[in-house]
């Protein structure tokens, strides 16, 4: 299978399913923000320290590739079938916040704004959650108009937090103050 099909061309793609949408389509801008949110994320994790909650973190990169998969999906039923191994459940925002809440044991209390920055690791998780953000728009405005679980829009919401602690706990753990603003 070659990687390009020439069926892009004219600035339209094809979705999972079926039909052909224009590349500028909110569905296709949702799911392309999801997309570039994992790929931060990928980079956040390449990022030495490596071993910072990295379990977690490959499987929200994992739960982002379902997300994506739904949200690249109009009719759903068409490929049930396919979309069983991109199930998503609550009990994964229940450990995004759980690690939050570890994390925030070891921080010192938030009493300012925060810049982004500090740290390599830091910078790249911050990158990674003003992506989440726009990414959490961008299923808010598919969702007006089409069909999008809520539970996206909780998960991209708690993740947005998770990054933020976590960029503000790889600055902590090498001894480096959060940059107030």
């Amino acid at each position: 299978m070659k990687i390009y099909t020439k069926t892009g061309d004219e600035g339209e793609t094809g979705l999972f399913g079926g039909g052909r949408v224009s590349k500028h389509h909110p569905r296709v801008c949702a799911y392309g923000d999801v997309d570039e949110l994992n790929a931060a994320i990928g980079l956040a994790r390449s990022t030495p320290p490596t071993d910072l909650l990295d379990e977690l973190l490959d499987g929200i990169q994992r739960d982002l590739f379902a997300i994506g998969g739904h949200l690249a999906t109009p009719d759903p039923n068409k490929v049930a079938q396919a979309l069983e191994k991109a199930s998503l459940s609550e009990d994964r925002v229940r450990l995004m916040e759980e690690a939050i809440d570890a994390a925030d044991r070891e921080l010192a209390p938030l009493t300012a704004f925060i810049l982004p920055g500090g740290t390599t690791k830091a910078a790249a998780f911050h990158l990674a959650r003003t992506i989440c953000r726009r990414a959490e728009r961008s299923v808010v405005g598919l969702a007006q108009d089409e069909t999008v679980p809520a539970l996206f829009v909780v998960y991209l919401n708690r993740l947005s937090d998770l990054l933020f602690t976590l960029a503000r706990l790889a600055n902590h753990r090498v001894g480096r103050p959060d940059d107030q603003w």
